[in-house]
């Protein structure tokens, strides 16, 4: 159902609102920006007052995800201490969370095609998610002698695959597939195994 009377300058979130629930719906490649101007209650015309194409709108529409998505993890983090163990495995659950409760998002920001490098905004928020996995990573194996510790970059790029990984599975209704565990308890013995294997935890931790 098109959306009816926007007003005092919010048409660009308007369009954004639009193109989130069609991509939820369609896929990022699966709409217009035509459809997306109906979705909202304008004229295709009203749409390039704010957006030079599709392209440009779902960009938007990640970017924002980001800025949700880095404020989620950064809570996820704090959330976490004063344990580095218990911060670094909110920051994977917060994964899932941002996952479920905004899907179309998600989808702009990881399966759309649109590079984080589009635009300084853009890249910047995104790196600042990784930033906050980065920190948890790195207050985690504070522990471990300099010489012999892994980098936080490679451990955590590997933590936000397995996230990714059981997202994209068991978290999202991916046809004909099911988890015999919730997507959470995945996660969770993962992680832990993970970093078991890194010697960056102890068993009975």
């Amino acid at each position: 159902m098109a959306k009816k009377g926007y007003h005092h300058g919010n048409l660009r979130q308007a369009l954004v609102d639009a193109a989130l629930e069609l991509i939820e719906a369609r896929g990022p490649m699966g709409f217009t920006l035509s459809e997306a101007a109906k979705q909202a209650g304008v004229t295709p015309a009203a749409v390039y007052r704010h957006f030079d194409g599709r392209e440009a709108l779902i960009a938007e529409a990640a970017e924002q995800g980001y800025a949700i998505f880095s404020d989620l993890m950064d809570y996820a983090y704090q959330s976490g201490q004063p344990s580095a163990l218990k911060a670094f495995e909110a920051t994977g659950r917060a994964y899932l969370a941002f996952a479920r409760k905004y899907p179309g998002h998600y989808i702009a920001m990881f399966e759309s095609g649109i590079s984080i490098n589009r635009t300084p905004e853009l890249a910047q928020v995104a790196n600042r998610a990784n930033g906050v996995l980065e920190k948890a990573a790195t207050d985690l194996s504070q522990h471990i002698p300099e010489d012999k510790r892994p980098p936080a970059s490679m451990f955590s790029a590997h933590i936000w695959a397995m996230s990714h990984g059981v997202v994209e599975l068991f978290a999202r209704n991916s046809p004909g597939r099911a988890s015999p565990f919730p997507p959470e308890d995945l996660l969770e013995t993962g992680i832990g195994i993970y970093l078991r294997g890194l010697g960056l935890v102890q068993p009975d931790d």
